[in-house]
């Protein structure tokens, strides 16, 4: 490739196999942060260095053609400049066409949303090149609508992958739409199903964004999509992306200036008229002050003290019963609602009573009326019921998860209820002793109606302090509640119940299959009830059937599932005594080493390589704990 400067043939040849073998040894940033600006204010207004700067490109050996070309990208301060340095080289050089159109956009997920904005801006400033604009747009939207690629592909690549959507669709013309619209309504069918069905809320929330965007270029005229989710600086962010022109379309912006100076104008006119219209009836012609409304005189009621009249709620938890599965009166129901929960924890021998029809009820209650906080409120009288009666409530509430006609909403309120019981059970009941270090005596006061001789070693305690001098003033302390954990006699009747029937699909349940939702929160509801069973009867056995479990659903296709097995793993090994690890589950941990190490290095998401690292490096000190006891 030869050009003609000053009356002798020169070629550029060389200086592209310079430029390529520079940037595929590593230097890319030194050379190109200098030749890019120079490059970009040469070629500003002279074409014949555009196409010096064209051929420069071309005549790079296409080995290291991905190098220079990332590096042109990356580096172009904007998607026109990008386009007088590159010219039409994506329609010309096959490698060139692979880079920019698949490896950048699918292969790659670490640019800045500023590379994606200059490439998808470049091939849309050219009719040469919008073809491959059309062509991109397809093949993000096939990957943005597979189930496998929402499943397996971490969620860092899907968000790029809906930036570059985005862009794309601010880059497309009316005819382009027309052309296409019914393969991007069927894509965006497909896709928002995949999204929606993730686990995981990021995703989810991708899935809508970018739905609500293809809708609304395909739907200008008629209804939209909307769904309601949380607005974010990455919402904003990615909706702000649909937004954007092209360079050369940002220029109509004068028939708005228009229309803003007439509307600037109008005012002075209406002002005016208006001022007249609400001065004439000031003053009105003809009327005397005798035909003036003579009620103008009364002075109204004070009524600002004045009170809602509430109604009261039931004070008898069968009167409370008859009121939440009959009552009409709505003001007794949303009261009864509200005042449940201290019922209960105030006459635990009348709950035991009633404890599984009342757990029955709850779990069926629907909302009546616009109660505040009612989903919370239910749920605490759930956990109230279930901490004073544990083991009939809980079998019941363990018997339901598995039948019929239960919908995935409520199955999931058993597993928040069991879980916050637990950690209710498992905490000591005791509040905390504030001890004062102060010389005066304190005083030997006995509750009324104690009997003395049950605390006889209270009385002799006290009488000693009362004795004993201290000669320094200290700091308040405040005593650790301490008290029996009363979840270790009911942690079976939570646990085993839940880990026995997953693997059976029911009519309207298959947790094995499409409710891998609900898979996901009895994972991680295990993981918490394997965790707060440290130092109970059962802990050994909870730990062997846990890990049958985990080593069941280990290859689970949904990251969300796999990130509460990983989390039963570290329940797991922090529960159950090393001793009876190394003794009953030696074989399942070493298998399940193995295991973790194939996760930390192939698993696609990154909090499952965490998870993964962790429970490696749990097992690891387990083995030097070992190592360090004496025989």
């Amino acid at each position: 490739v030869c050009f003609t400067l000053g009356g002798l043939d020169c070629s550029i040849s060389f200086i592209s196999h310079v430029l390529g073998k520079v940037c595929i040894h590593g230097r890319q940033k030194e050379i190109l942060s200098v030749l890019v600006p120079h490059l970009t204010e040469l070629t500003q207004s002279d074409c014949i260095w555009q196409r010096m700067c064209w051929r420069l490109v071309e005549c790079v050996p296409e080995r290291w053609m991905e190098a220079v070309l990332l590096g042109f990208v990356q580096r172009a301060p904007g998607a026109d400049v990008l386009s007088r340095l590159l010219g039409n080289l994506v329609v010309k050089n096959k490698k060139a066409q692979f880079v920019l159109t698949q490896k950048m956009l699918l292969l790659q997920y670490g640019h800045k949303t500023a590379v994606l904005q200059n490439l998808l801006g470049y091939l849309s400033l050219d009719p040469l090149r919008r073809p491959f604009l059309i062509q991109v747009l397809q093949e993000l939207l096939e990957t943005w609508g597979s189930s496998s690629a929402v499943k397996h592909s971490p969620p860092e690549q899907q968000q790029y992958i809906s930036k570059a959507i985005l862009i794309c669709l601010s880059h497309l013309k009316e005819s382009e739409i027309e052309s296409c619209r019914q393969e991007l309504l069927t894509s965006m069918m497909e896709g928002v199903k995949c999204h929606l069905d993730s686990n995981l809320p990021h995703i989810r929330r991708l899935g809508m964004i970018v739905a609500e965007s293809i809708s609304l270029k395909i739907n200008t005229d008629g209804p939209v999509l909307k769904f309601q989710y949380e607005e974010d600086d990455e919402t904003r962010e990615l909706k702000s992306l649909l937004v954007q022109t092209t360079p050369c379309c940002a220029v109509p912006s004068l028939p708005d200036e228009e229309e803003d100076e007439k509307a600037a104008g109008q005012p002075s006119v209406s002002d005016g008229d208006r001022r007249s219209q609400t001065a004439a009836p000031v003053v009105p012609a003809g009327e005397s002050d005798s035909e003036l409304d003579s009620d103008d005189d009364l002075i109204p009621y004070d009524m600002s003290e004045d009170k809602e009249l509430q109604a009261k709620a039931p004070l008898y938890l069968r009167d409370c019963i008859e009121v939440l599965t009959g009552c009409e009166d709505v003001d007794k129901w949303e009261a009864t609602v509200k005042a449940l929960e201290s019922l209960i924890r105030r006459n635990p021998a009348t709950t035991r009573e009633v404890s599984v029809e009342l757990a029955k009820i709850l779990l069926h209650l629907e909302e009546k009326t616009c109660t505040e906080g009612f989903a919370e409120l239910r749920q605490r009288a759930q956990v109230a019921v279930l901490t004073t009666d544990p083991i009939p409530v809980a079998q019941y509430l363990t018997s339901q998860f598995y039948s019929l006609n239960y919908s995935l909403r409520q199955r999931v309120d058993i597993l928040d209820v069991l879980v916050l019981a637990a950690q209710e059970l498992s905490c000591p009941k005791s509040h905390g002793k504030t001890k004062h270090s102060v010389t005066s005596k304190p005083g030997i006061q006995l509750l009324p109606g104690s009997d003395s001789s049950k605390d006889w070693r209270r009385i002799v305690d006290e009488r000693i302090k009362s004795k004993t001098r201290r000669i320094a003033t200290g700091q308040t302390q405040v005593e650790l509640a301490s008290g029996p954990n009363e979840f270790n006699s009911v942690a079976g009747h939570f646990f085993f119940p839940l880990i026995q029937h997953f693997d059976r699909p029911l009519t309207t349940f298959d947790l094995l299959g499409e409710d891998h939702f609900v898979l996901g929160r009895l994972v991680h509801t295990l993981a918490v009830l394997m965790y707060l069973a440290v130092n109970t009867v059962a802990v050994t056995a909870m730990g062997k059937a846990l890990l049958e479990f985990v080593w069941t659903l280990r290859f689970h296709t949904d990251c969300y599932v796999r990130q509460g097995l990983l989390s039963c793993v570290s329940s797991l090994l922090l529960s159950v005594p090393a001793e009876r690890l190394l003794e009953d589950m030696t074989e399942e941990l070493l298998e399940a080493q193995a295991w973790l190490g194939d996760v930390v290095e192939k698993d696609p998401d990154g909090d499952c390589r965490r998870l993964a690292l962790h429970n490696l490096l749990l097992m690891e000190n387990l083995k030097k704990k070992l190592q360090i006891v004496p025989s």
